[in-house]
């Protein structure tokens, strides 16, 4: 994908979460995502958060976490939660179009992340939120290649993940099979990935997820 494929298709995503989020229901919105320890509102919050952020501010918050990036994502984010819910699903759209990115991300970052805090949201739900293959493709190259935050290369040593959707494939030794959706959440350490996934090198996978 090229730089405006990129952005078309961070734009889609957007723009398809705020509708999502736009019908939840008040309880729905305090239910538990795939992220452990975030509410579906969190996650929210997180997105609507993506194009506000700059370099400053990103220190200020870090330095408010005492160094940890992890509890800094999961802070700033609780913290705008308290938001009114129709005023976060407007954030995120209205981040639609806008192609301002956070501290030290790509554009690839932020469709990695409209991609898989969709599946965060949508999975727990029970609502069925198809990827496009092209964008999940092209983001599980990027997640693959970047390390960190989830050190992929590293974590999946010894195996071969190949989607059965697309052509794609990395690694060497046991095969995972799954479609690129599946893969593309796992290597973003998301073992709700796991039934969807075949192949000898799905024995272990549980254990490199923890």
């Amino acid at each position: 994908m090229n730089r405006e494929e990129i952005w078309a298709a961070v734009e889609a995503e957007r723009r398809g979460l705020a509708d999502l989020l736009g019908a939840l229901s008040p309880g729905d919105w305090e239910r538990p995502s795939l992220c452990a320890g975030w509410r579906v509102r969190d996650v929210a919050a997180h997105l609507a958060l993506a194009t506000s952020v700059s370099t400053g501010r990103a220190l200020v918050e870090l330095v408010r976490a005492r160094g940890s990036f992890d509890r800094m994502i999961h802070d700033t984010a609780v913290r705008h939660a308290r938001r009114p819910t129709a005023e976060i699903v407007e954030q995120i759209r209205a981040s639609a179009v806008s192609r301002r990115l956070a501290p030290s991300t790509k554009p690839l970052d932020p469709l990695f992340d409209a991609l898989v805090h969709g599946q965060d949201i949508a999975v727990p739900l029970g609502i069925e939120r198809v990827m496009p293959l092209e964008p999940a493709r092209t983001a599980a190259d990027h997640i693959w290649n970047r390390g960190f935050p989830f050190f992929p290369q590293r974590r999946f040593r010894g195996l071969r993940l190949v989607a059965t959707d697309v052509d794609w494939s990395v690694g060497e030794g046991e095969v995972v099979r799954g479609s690129i959706q599946a893969l593309l959440l796992l290597v973003g350490g998301r073992p709700a990935a796991l039934p969807d996934l075949s192949g000898a090198g799905t024995a272990g996978l549980t254990a490199r997820l923890s």
